[in-house]
């Protein structure tokens, strides 16, 4: 009954966790449907809002490299044209790069206390066109034809729209707007003197293609860069998504073990408190029903009465066994058993175990054979609770051999040094796919509900426990109609060695052995002068 209570609970447990997934899933997509319809092309709103904010930062850690480019170019272009035209222009340029840092700084401002993001694409591409422009005047003014002139426009250009482009490469109408106006006055420069010249130098024409072209692949290139800055946000997001997630699954995990710990521990008291309760008046019970079946008081003329006293007894003999295990499993779990460890001899305690179940074998016509290797040194561990061990490990197997059945035990070596118990019966073993249940608390086979053995199914667990305690292995081998052998080891760090044993008898020393040297000489000097004597 309780493992199929378990089983359901664990389903429902399961079923609810893929149903709250599943509601998380749905609320994700529809959350990812809304802002993709909130959104103009396609992205969450949250990602415009970094790429943004990401450009404004670029654009105002710009804030010096700009205005030494344009003095760079400024003092470059005095080779082609006036000085009073190059202030002018450098001027202007300065001016437009100043008045998009206002405007950058303000939307920083602005965006720590509104995430509205209405309009501020279109003026990020009218402040950098704005500067574009005011930067490509540098190829309008006025110039002397020459060819070193027309290379070094040209190659102003590209670093121009190299930077500017991977600069605003976040906001692709931004990036669009910073570069093409360079491009385009450039381009519009030499096709003018293109036509302009009477010569028509072909040179002017290549340059503006070359431009147009370069701009294309700037264009691109920053195409490029947007979509690997959205990807690498999309992954910040997925990661941040799983942090969050994982964290609330680890907060509801700790939750659950916590509830889950307490109700354990709220059990386990129930049933100590409920325990030590009911012991009191089974005492009594068992008490009372002795003295009428040994019939100390008088003698109880009704066979009836004495065979109901008999049941009595019996029953509230495997009721005080049942509450001690609901006792002995209760301390397990709470971590109040403590192991009284000594020194004591396992096939000793093992030998008595088995003298005490002969009765109940001889009983049912079952023999127990023991094979105990001899002088084997003592253990350190708590007897009780060896013995606590073995009398369940011998009382399974006795309930469950049938009539003429054998009982094996055995105490020997392992392999590691350690010392083990084995106990084989002849019964009709255990399925394999009952093994797992039989081991758990209140577990019990199939053979033991349809045999109707009385049993709690706490044995083998109580077992399991305490061999635990002692650092030891507990195994249970089993096959439908082969038997069944359980094993439970103690390591080799609780066997005690044979010390040899101590030669009491003092070894004789020579004389003088152990005194000092002039002691020794005095010795030797009376020993020459008493022989001298004689």
């Amino acid at each position: 009954m309780s493992e199929s209570s378990g089983i359901a609970s664990a389903d429902r447990t399961a079923m609810n966790s893929r149903r709250a997934e599943r509601r998380r899933e749905v609320m994700r997509a529809i959350q990812s449907v809304r802002e993709k319809m909130a959104s103009e092309n396609g992205l969450p709103p949250a990602f415009y809002l970094e790429l943004y904010i990401n450009h404004a930062r670029g654009q105002l850690a710009s804030a010096l490299i700009k205005p030494l480019v344009i003095t760079f170019l400024g003092v470059a272009a005095n080779l082609w044209t006036t000085r009073v035209l190059i202030t002018t222009w450098a001027l202007i340029a300065i001016m437009a790069h100043v008045t998009s840092l206002f405007f950058y700084r303000r939307f920083l401002r602005l965006i720590e206390k509104n995430n509205s993001l209405n309009g501020w694409r279109w003026r990020f591409a009218l402040l950098d066109g704005l500067t574009s422009f005011a930067i490509g005047l540098l190829f309008v003014l006025p110039t002397l034809p020459n060819v070193a002139t027309d290379i070094f426009q040209f190659s102003a250009m590209l670093i121009l729209i190299a930077f500017l482009s991977l600069l605003s490469s976040n906001v692709p109408s931004a990036m669009i707007a910073s570069s093409l106006p360079i491009t385009a006055s450039l381009a519009f420069e030499f096709i003018r003197r293109a036509l302009e010249s009477p010569q028509s130098p072909d040179h002017l024409y290549v340059l503006a293609g070359m431009s147009l072209t370069v701009e294309i692949f700037f264009v691109l290139l920053g195409f490029r860069l947007y979509h690997a800055n959205v990807a690498q946000i999309s992954a910040k997001v997925e990661k941040d998504d799983l942090i969050a997630e994982l964290e609330q699954a680890n907060a509801i995990s700790d939750e659950s073990r916590r509830k889950a710990e307490e109700a354990n521990l709220a059990k386990s008291r129930f049933l100590a408190t409920m325990s030590h309760e009911l012991r009191t008046p089974l005492n009594a019970i068992l008490g009372f029903s002795d003295v009428m079946i040994n019939e100390l008081l008088g003698p109880l003329d009704n066979p009836t009465y004495k065979g109901y006293v008999v049941d009595i007894h019996d029953s509230g003999r495997h009721l005080l066994n049942l509450i001690n295990e609901i006792l002995d499993i209760s301390r397990i779990e709470a971590g109040r058993y403590t192991l009284n460890e000594e020194a004591i001899t396992l096939p000793y305690i093992v030998e008595d175990c088995v003298h005490m179940m002969n009765l109940r074998a001889r009983n049912k016509s079952v023999a127990i054979v023991e094979n105990f290797e001899e002088k084997m040194p003592k253990i350190w561990g708590d007897e009780r609770a060896i013995r606590q061990i073995t009398l369940n490990l011998l009382s399974n197997a006795v309930k469950f051999t049938p009539t003429g059945g054998t009982i094996t035990v055995k105490v020997g070596w392992t392999a590691g040094g350690g010392q083990y118990v084995s106990v084989r019966d002849t019964g009709p073993g255990i399925a394999e796919s009952e093994i797992p249940i039989v081991l758990q608390a209140f577990g019990q086979g199939s053979l033991a509900i349809k045999s109707a053995e009385q049993g709690t199914g706490l044995g083998l667990n109580i077992v399991q426990a305490l061999v635990a305690m002692h650092g030891g292995t507990f195994d249970l081998r089993s096959k439908l109609r082969e038997g069944t052998e359980v094993i439970f080891t103690i390591p080799q760090s609780r066997v005690m060695e044979i010390m040899p044993a101590i030669n009491e008898r003092p070894r004789r020393r020579p004389l003088g052995m152990g005194l000092p040297i002039a002691s020794v000489q005095m010795l030797e000097a009376l020993k020459q002068q008493a022989n001298a004597r004689l």
